[in-house]
């Protein structure tokens, strides 16, 4: 399909551009400690904190990879959201109010490395080292996924080169993040997570009705390719129970990543926690089903195939043929939204990740908090460009890109916050086995590919074994560390 340049839809995007690039200008002004810059001081509230973290979880993920997998694969895509759904619930309500407690008791930990490290009283620091390498690992890759998504999206609205398109892309983001920090990209969030919310929402139902309504698209889809209706798509036996173990496994991924745990560790009052689990889940619930439902009735409304990647451009193509120009760009604008919203959020926890458990943590620690901003600053401007490096193939599959980074973190991680949180007995030298043995596990896995099953399973399985095992042989921890964990129990089981 040939795209032309709209004046219409241009004007809505600028608009949007010029909004977020405000709230990066106008927060740089109230910088002036770190805890301000990557954490917003915890003054968020229930709404701020339920819709930012849902804007940074879903990403360009979920408005272009997501549907165009649905749009390759049918209602088998189902499952992957049944596991989100799941992951984010389970997330919400096992991990949100007690993390948010145990960072404060442990010496007020800003970060997820600095408090596995505080958690377990590391002196040395080599836990905080080895998170922070992971982190720098994974979230390169897992930005580079959004820059990809933004190249694909400028090069449709600009007409411009691919590269070109991509660097544009990256440029917005990089600029409200690195002046405005944790404030400025949860306002941004908040914003964005309403319009992802909107056009995810306002396109499949659009589509729908333009073609007669629920009963007749199902009617032509089984007609073209009864196929997209089967649950497992084309397989049986062993391979679907593969299928469905890795679909809904991704839901594990939850309990490991640093950009969504850091909303939980932001929020001023725990109580508020309940309120934003609704608001979260609400939004959750509803967006992913109707990213599905794009990639589906997608098939039915377009007159011509997408093919291999261009399948995720299947959300562009329809919201440029069934609305007016300006409404196009609006909504155009919301993919954008997606991409911005996740990408800043993980670019602001690997700045925090550098600045505080690296640089704090073993080059100056008296550094002053304006340095340490500054380091956070360059940081970003330094994983940007590794991740438009990785990013600098057209033919990448965002859905691909994602799986990889949320598998890295989640097995990495995942285990490691979770158990924390909850056994009173876990060490030290667990935490370290877990990490290690999670993170390494999804590298060798994904090389390999054994059995088709999503590196996340085993990766998350294996850490927590490996945690439970060196924990129960290693040396019970002090009473120091049992007084914190007794503290953060009564703390979040009071009120």
């Amino acid at each position: 399909m040939e795209f032309q340049t709209n004046p219409s839809i241009m004007a809505a995007f600028f608009l949007y551009l010029a909004v977020m690039m405000g709230f990066g200008i106008y927060y740089s002004r109230k910088q002036q400690q770190l805890s301000d810059y990557i954490l917003g001081d915890r003054k968020l509230g229930p709404w701020l904190t339920s819709m930012s973290a849902e804007a940074s979880d879903m990403s360009g993920w979920m408005l272009m990879g997501l549907p165009g997998y649905a749009y390759l694969n049918g209602i088998s895509a189902f499952w992957t959201a049944a596991g989100l759904i799941a992951g984010t619930w389970m997330n919400w309500v096992f991990v949100s109010r007690r993390l948010r407690n145990y960072t404060e008791v442990a010496s007020n930990s800003l970060t997820i490395p600095d408090y596995l490290s505080n958690r377990f009283h590391d002196a040395k620091g080599g836990l905080r080292l080895i998170c922070a390498v992971f982190i720098l690992i994974f979230f390169i890759i897992y930005t580079s996924s959004g820059f990809v998504a933004a190249g694909k999206l400028f090069e449709t609205i600009f007409l411009l080169n691919y590269t070109q398109a991509m660097i544009l892309g990256a440029f917005v983001v990089i600029f409200y993040t690195f002046l405005g920090g944790f404030a400025a990209v949860c306002w941004t969030d908040f914003i964005q997570g309403s319009m992802m919310f909107f056009a995810v929402l306002v396109v499949p139902v659009t589509a729908t009705m333009t073609l007669g309504g629920p009963v007749d698209v199902m009617a032509r889809l089984t007609s073209e390719n009864p196929g997209l209706f089967q649950l497992f798509g084309p397989i049986s036996g062993s391979a679907a129970a593969i299928v469905l173990l890795s679909s809904l496994g991704w839901g594990l991924g939850y309990f490991g990543q640093p950009h969504i745990l850091v909303r939980f560790m932001a929020i001023k009052d725990d109580r508020e926690l309940k309120k934003s689990t609704h608001i979260a889940m609400s939004w959750v619930i509803i967006s992913l089903f109707c990213a599905v439902a794009i990639g589906i009735v997608g098939r039915a409304y377009l007159s011509f195939p997408l093919e291999n990647a261009e399948a995720e451009k299947v959300f562009v193509i329809m919201s440029e043929q069934m609305f007016p120009s300006f409404i196009t760009g609006l909504i155009w604008s919301a993919i954008l939204a997606a991409i911005m919203s996740t990408a800043s959020s993980q670019l602001l926890v690997t700045a925090s990740a550098v600045s505080r458990d690296i640089y704090q943590s073993f080059i100056h620690q008296n550094a002053p908090e304006k340095r340490l901003i500054l380091v956070s600053r360059l940081t970003v401007l330094a994983v940007a460009a590794c991740a438009v490096f990785l990013a600098s193939d057209p033919d990448s599959y965002i859905f691909q890109m994602v799986s990889y980074a949320w598998a890295g973190f989640g097995a990495c991680f995942g285990p490691a916050v979770l158990m924390s949180l909850y056994w009173k007995r876990m060490t030290l030298r667990g935490a370290y086995a877990g990490i290690i043995i999670g993170g390494l596990t999804v590298i060798v896995w994904k090389y390999f590919s054994w059995f088709g099953l999503y590196e996340l399973v085993p990766g998350f399985f294996l850490s927590a074994a490996a945690i439970w095992l060196v924990s129960l042989y290693d040396r019970a921890p002090s009473a120091a560390i049992e007084k914190e964990f007794d503290e953060t129990v009564r703390r979040s089981s009071s009120r």
